[in-house]
């Protein structure tokens, strides 16, 4: 992996609608000058079929991680990536995720990234599930364990979701999750007003 002089933002993305956000999400990180690479779960694939991603984007998965481990000695794709980014940003972050992380599983690309990440650099999760998945009693504990950890959470939005429901749980606005990174990767500028 080439070295830059440019912040690197290691995006996740998790089966949940809102990944159909990611192109403008990883547009709006390019033009704050942030290299960009994509990790996404097999799920997440399903709501990427017709995204229209920059060609010099990496979306990377099980499937590129298993193909390039052969042997002692070969890299390991989510170590690599852990080492290559300035900041990790899950963006959404699937309720099924969520718990994968708070419970320790680490059984593809973005929750092995997660479990090997150095707390010495920032990691925000952006939540995005459906409202009554988002108020079910282990949705809290699950969260404020991620917080406990040092993670940033990029606070969820009440909206009419793509299932029809309204109320909480739909992912934050693609430019609040970028004033927040840019936050997390400058700590001595001015916070956001609703930066926690």
């Amino acid at each position: 992996m080439a070295a830059s002089s440019r912040r690197r933002v290691l995006v996740g993305c998790t089966g949940s609608v809102a990944t159909i956000k990611l192109p403008q999400l990883v547009d709006t990180l390019r033009q704050n000058n942030l290299e960009v690479r994509v990790v996404v779960t097999e799920r997440a694939k399903h709501f990427l079929k017709d995204a229209q991603l920059s060609p010099e984007i990496q979306v990377l998965s099980d499937t590129v991680e298993w193909a390039a481990w052969q042997d002692r000695g070969d890299p390991v794709l989510h170590i690599d990536l852990v080492k290559w980014a300035d900041v990790f940003v899950i963006a959404p972050l699937d309720a099924n995720t969520l718990g994968k992380i708070a419970s320790g599983i680490c059984d593809n690309i973005v929750t092995c990234v997660a479990r090997a990440w150095d707390p010495t650099k920032p990691l925000l999760f952006c939540p995005a599930m459906n409202t009554k998945m988002w108020e079910h009693p282990v949705t809290m504990p699950q969260v404020s364990l991620l917080k406990s950890w040092g993670y940033k959470e990029v606070h969820c939005v009440s909206k009419t979701l793509m299932c029809g429901d309204t109320g909480m749980g739909g992912m934050a606005e693609v430019d609040t999750i970028v004033r927040f990174t840019l936050r997390a990767l400058n700590p001595w500028s001015d916070p956001p007003d609703d930066y926690p």
